[in-house]
């Protein structure tokens, strides 16, 4: 769905914070039900020094393995290092009493920020598809395990009627969404309303975005990890009270989350009239223009500076004028994005290029040519196919 990537901004940051947040506040409000003991000026303090000092470790450790990664010039490596980065965030800021999920989110920040400088290109190339395929099998493992235990967990709710379950599910699935919707709408607008200097900065959003920020409060896999992260028992060794409850509940608001706001997303953003921007796009052509034309230039110096064959300098220059004038042609498609090349150049250089593969393959099974020499030739073929890939 196209919106204004504003509101996308708004979505993905917060999503990132607020889980984070969110799992600290449910650290001490696990610790109160297994202790029995609770204190709001205490947890209050905790939660700042807890918070604060995450923030703080993660930004130590994050520096310090975006240093270690830059002198690393291996992809194996390189991709090892980044898997095991945030462990060794988490795991050091829980060893000193602080927020393990907060130092993670912190780190993955600041290398997010720094991976562009910091990462060779085969290392990027290569780490893109195996963090995509962790993501997957993560989600696809939080949702596998719930649908595991949800069986034991209504058998379990024995003790609630069917009557009393569908209340309680209506009750929090209700509360989760309207207590999001009446916090948005002043959240924005009264920071403003108090400060002059924020509503020059940055003038009130159209309540219609606004809106659709706040009906925007699916929830998910977090959701989930959460609820299956409750301990078992407490201190005492009594169950945790209301554990399959919870799970249950957890269960039931990512259903009618996911359910009613994600399928009537794209009924509400007709009805309110929400207009995309091009934004990124303009932005992404420019930024490709900018840097073609940087290489060009480079191009001149080299040839005045450097004794550079000339069928290699006319190659380099066709190479980089062709770019330019795509670019300065296309404009932004229906997606919104940029495109590099033209619809009709892409749709022929598909064609060619399958009949590239066609023959190595076909060479391959005659015996021509061995099975490394066709791997080779074909990762040549697959990484052109992919630079002529509309980005998604």
């Amino acid at each position: 769905m196209r919106v204004p990537r504003r509101i996308v901004a708004i979505l993905e940051g917060e999503s990132l914070v607020n889980d984070a947040t969110a799992l600290v506040a449910l650290h001490f409000a696990v610790a109160a039900v297994v202790t029995g003991t609770f204190s709001w000026a205490t947890a209050a303090g905790e939660f700042l020094l807890v918070g604060l000092g995450g923030v703080v470790a993660g930004i130590a450790i994050g520096w310090f393995t975006a240093a270690l990664q830059k002198r690393i010039d291996d992809p194996p490596i390189e991709i090892t290092v980044s898997l095991l980065t945030p462990f060794a965030a988490y795991l050091t800021a829980e060893q000193l009493g602080l927020s393990g999920v907060l130092a993670v989110v912190t780190t993955g920040l600041i290398h997010g920020w720094r991976i562009p400088e910091i990462m060779t290109s085969r290392s990027r190339l290569q780490a893109g598809p195996v963090w995509q395929m962790i993501e997957f099998l993560l989600n696809g493992f939080i949702f596998l395990s719930i649908g595991l235990e949800l069986p034991e967990v209504l058998k379990n709710l024995h003790g609630h009627t069917r009557g009393d379950l569908l209340v309680y599910a209506a009750f929090i699935s209700g509360a989760v969404i309207l207590i999001r919707i009446a916090w948005v709408f002043p959240a924005t607008w009264l920071p403003r309303w108090l400060f002059k200097s924020i509503r020059e900065r940055d003038p009130a959003p159209n309540w219609r975005n606004v809106a659709i920020v706040a009906w925007t409060g699916m929830r998910g896999v977090v959701s989930l990890a959460a609820a299956l992260a409750l301990p078992i028992s407490a201190r005492n060794g009594a169950p945790f009270p209301g554990r399959d409850l919870i799970l249950f509940l957890t269960f039931v608001v990512i259903l009618v989350t996911l359910v009613l706001q994600g399928l009537t997303l794209p009924a509400i953003i007709r009805w309110l009239q929400i207009e995309p921007d091009d934004s990124a796009a303009i932005e992404e052509r420019e930024a490709r223009l900018k840097a073609n034309h940087a290489a060009l230039a480079r191009l001149d110096e080299l040839a005045e500076s450097e004794n550079i064959a000339p069928d290699i300098l006319h190659r380099l220059r066709v190479e980089y004028e062709d770019r330019i004038r795509q670019l300065e042609a296309c404009e932004p498609g229906g997606d919104g994005k940029a495109h590099l090349f033209s619809s009709d150049y892409e749709r022929f250089a598909h064609d060619t290029l399958r009949v590239e593969r066609k023959i190595i393959i076909q060479l391959r099974n005659e015996g021509t040519i061995n099975d490394e020499v066709l791997r080779r030739i074909q990762r040549d073929i697959d990484l052109a196919e992919t630079r002529l890939q509309r980005p998604g």
